[in-house]
């Protein structure tokens, strides 16, 4: 037996809660699985919306939720994985049509996963989670287009997210003069330690703008969407970049073709769930190499599985700054 979170939908309703389940329960893979002992897990934007049943993320009913995991193999049909060996787990539509690793044991596809990179430890990994890797591919995408430190200003929205946390992090300590933009003005200092050079509310990005502002960013890391990335597009300098990854405002883009026809902006789309494996671990060594983790330290908050509910209500209502890393017990 071992203990999961466990969400239910039927015609009853919606449930969710921490229970029991035999091994024997977990979902079959046909070729190349493996058990895995996830030691730690986190809450991402996703996992909120799965846990609160905001949003259809879940497509397969019962679920255990949690697209995140690190910690060790137990049993392997995969070549490139044995008893012992340390993973990270991010996507692949785990705890959406597959079941998670908000739990003490899953059964996953060798290929899924990604080898633990040093210095990382399992608790770093999940600190940084599907969101700094995500913010990674971000800093990775507007390398890429030709960013380099002292090209100008970088904005960051959503700045005291998780995604949002982890870029500001990054680009700071790449060496990037960074914006960050968010509605939590008490959290100014915050972002100041995590390495902002200037804090700006984000109620001047959040509105309907001018389809062309003033050029200002060299690129922009946005996790926002809609009328936020719109005007952060008009706002962008000649030949700049936009890295594009979330939608906390809105699904919308407000835009007009202006900034692209005449700057040269560039919209960069970045997905994390999909990606391929050699990104993935590109960007797992670039964030066990680059980023700061007495820092990341600081911006994380660690809770035990029988918070992991209470913990996604505060996330969905605005509640948390930073990382919950959701540490699963045994």
């Amino acid at each position: 037996m071992f203990k999961a979170l466990w969400l239910e939908k039927d015609e009853a309703g919606f449930r969710a809660g921490l229970t029991e389940l035999d091994e024997e329960r977990l979902p079959a893979v046909p070729s190349g699985g493996v058990l895995v002992r996830p030691r730690y897990s986190t809450l991402n934007y996703k996992d909120g919306l799965a846990l609160t049943h905001r949003s259809p993320v879940v497509r397969l009913w019962p679920m255990v939720p949690g697209i995140d995991g690190a910690g060790e193999v137990l049993e392997s049909d995969h070549p490139d994985w044995k008893a012992g060996d340390a993973f990270i787990l991010n996507g692949y539509g785990v705890g959406e049509t597959h079941w998670g690793c908000l739990a003490q044991r899953a059964r996953l596809k060798g290929e899924w996963l990604v080898p633990l990179p040093p210095p990382l430890s399992p608790r770093q990994a999940m600190a940084i989670g599907t969101a700094g890797y995500t913010a990674m591919l971000c800093v990775m995408a507007l390398e890429r287009h030709g960013l380099k430190p002292g090209d100008g200003e970088v904005l960051v929205t959503g700045a005291t997210g998780g995604v949002g946390s982890v870029a500001v992090l990054l680009l700071s300590r790449l060496g990037h003069r960074v914006v960050a933009a968010t509605g939590k003005a008490s959290q100014a200092a915050y972002l100041t330690a995590l390495g902002a050079h200037a804090v700006m509310d984000r109620a001047d990005l959040a509105a309907p703008g001018k389809p062309l502002q003033k050029e200002r960013w060299a690129g922009v890391v946005d996790a926002v969407g809609s009328h936020t990335l719109a005007n952060a597009c008009a706002q962008v300098r000649y030949g700049g970049a936009v890295a594009a990854c979330g939608l906390a405002q809105g699904h919308d883009l407000p835009v007009t073709v202006m900034p692209f026809i005449l700057r040269g902006v560039s919209l960069l789309g970045v997905d994390s769930v999909m990606a391929p494996q050699a990104l993935r671990r590109q960007a797992w060594g670039r964030l066990a190499r680059d980023l700061d983790l007495a820092a990341l330290d600081r911006l994380t908050t660690e809770i035990g599985l029988e918070e992991a509910l209470e913990g996604a209500r505060r996330l969905m209502a605005g509640e948390v700054v930073g990382r919950l890393v959701v540490r699963i017990p045994g």
